[in-house]
């Protein structure tokens, strides 16, 4: 399985490649910190090798950044860079809103909807990787409805390019909160079967303007 928050070794623990970037993701390890492998090893017990392997895997996915003779750091995306996926996106996740209109019953709607309070009421009580979990949740529910799975993992390996962390998503409680409300307008446009204004608002949400 190619999709990193997925793999898992064969006892159901874990593999190195999961541990490392669940603490990217949660901000442990921000974006242009150095890792040191002996340290990782110690942090997870886990061997040499298995280390190696799995930052190789996450430097293929520009999650981590290798620099030959020096080793491996976060990946730290340049502001152009961040631009230029972000427009990818917009592309591909409004591209698929006629699709999703069509395709979405009732029930549907309905888990969305339960996505979308899960994201709003970890705003008080939930952790930044909560948050960021329930937010990845939402929108693989909603691409999903598309009917198409590769843009799923298009997407999600999209998203560990540009934002290794989620605090360099929400850098307010404000835009925690205006995210939380555009979930559920989200929800409102489909069930109204308003592709115009559903389109714009993913720009809206994907830009975080």
């Amino acid at each position: 399985m190619d999709n990193l928050l997925e793999e898992t070794i064969a006892h159901d623990e874990p593999d190195a490649t999961q541990l490392i970037l669940t603490d990217i993701q949660s901000g442990l390890f921000p974006p242009g910190v150095w890792l040191k492998q002996v340290d990782l090893e110690t942090r997870y017990g886990r061997g040499r090798n298995e280390i190696r392997r799995a930052l190789d895997r996450l430097a293929q996915k520009r999650v981590v950044e290798h620099v030959p003779n020096r080793g491996y750091h976060v990946y730290k995306a340049d502001g152009k860079l961040a631009d230029d996926i972000a427009e990818i996106r917009i592309i591909l996740e409004t591209g698929v809103v006629p699709k999703v209109v069509a395709m979405a019953t009732d029930d549907d709607l309905s888990s969305l909807r339960v996505l979308a309070e899960r994201f709003e009421s970890l705003i008080l009580h939930g952790t930044v990787l909560e948050l960021y979990e329930a937010n990845l949740n939402f929108h693989q529910a909603f691409v999903q409805l598309s009917g198409n799975d590769e843009l799923d993992g298009i997407i999600a390996e999209l998203r560990q390019r540009t934002s290794s962390a989620p605090v360099s998503q929400w850098k307010t409680r404000a835009r925690i909160e205006q995210s939380a409300r555009e979930h559920h307008e989200m929800v409102d446009l489909l069930q109204a079967r308003d592709e115009k204004r559903l389109k714009a608002l993913i720009e809206r949400h994907i830009r975080q303007r």
